[in-house]
């Protein structure tokens, strides 16, 4: 947390207030998040024009007209603050546009990261290679040839980034759930015809929570400060007891070192 909902909602509010403007200040407030800043950040980012944001995965990506990408990961607490008059605490990186807007990335916890890289490199970036498709771009087919012969749950499958690229715990729990596939079931056993169910559930899910701001359950808040609402229509994730629209009840239990949440009773 926060997921793909959650950073595309943020590079949509980001872009509202940057895009097309020049960076008159770049500042970071302490040497480190998760990883040291660019030591070069200021000096390349400093007087550069936004010329586009966009997502990646759950990685959000900032062009300007000096061919670098800023490329921020906003880990278990991150998020971005506009028209941040005061700075917080936990404000570690500023910047500010020559139309007078101030914007800060706050990470209490500091598990996210900012890197700079030249935009035509962005493949080679780290985080990137060997990254599967995006969400919105799998087919069941191509999802079928990843899974194909891995012995491994498919709960787990969804989240590793090498075969899809930015599902997270929230939103394949809910997923799941809607496919009416157990979290358990080897991924390589699920059917052609399940995964032609799979695949709309996980790209529904996830649009439903982008039109919703994503979804706040602690620290997350979109760039204007607004909530995200899509909490409120979770079906199954942190609803242990709740029970199912089918006559079942919502279970927990621990898979992969997280909680998985699912009903027993339809999702088979």
């Amino acid at each position: 947390m926060p997921e793909l909902p959650e950073v595309e909602t943020t590079v949509r509010g980001l872009e509202r207030v940057l895009q097309g403007r020049r960076l008159t200040r770049v500042e970071p407030r302490r040497g480190d998040l998760r990883r040291p800043f660019p030591p070069d950040l200021g000096q390349r980012l400093t007087g550069a024009r936004v010329t586009g944001l966009r997502r990646r995965a759950k990685y959000g990506l900032i062009d300007t007209d000096r061919g670098d990408t800023l490329i921020f990961h906003l880990g278990m607490s991150g998020r971005w603050r506009i028209e941040a008059s005061e700075l917080d605490k936990h404000d570690h990186l500023l910047l500010e546009t020559n139309d007078g807007r101030r914007l800060a990335l706050n990470d209490p916890r500091r598990f996210g990261s900012v890197d700079l890289v030249p935009t035509g490199e962005l493949d080679s970036f780290a985080g990137f290679e060997g990254m599967g498709p995006e969400p919105f771009d799998l087919t069941p087919r191509e999802l079928q040839h990843r899974l194909e012969g891995r012995s491994a749950a498919i709960k787990l499958l969804l989240l590793d980034q090498r075969i899809v690229a930015g599902l997270g715990n929230i939103y394949v729990c809910e997923a799941l759930f809607r496919a009416g596939i157990n979290p358990k079931r080897a991924g390589g056993k699920v059917s052609l015809d399940r995964l032609k169910k799979l695949v709309p559930a996980i790209q529904a899910v996830l649009g439903e929570a982008i039109a919703a701001g994503g979804s706040t359950l602690r620290d997350y808040a979109q760039p204007d400060g607004a909530l995200g609402y899509f909490s409120k229509s979770f079906s199954v994730y942190d609803r242990e007891g709740a029970p199912c629209p089918c006559g079942g009840t919502v279970k927990r239990f621990a898979q992969g070192g997280r909680s998985t949440w699912y009903c027993p009773a339809c999702q088979r």
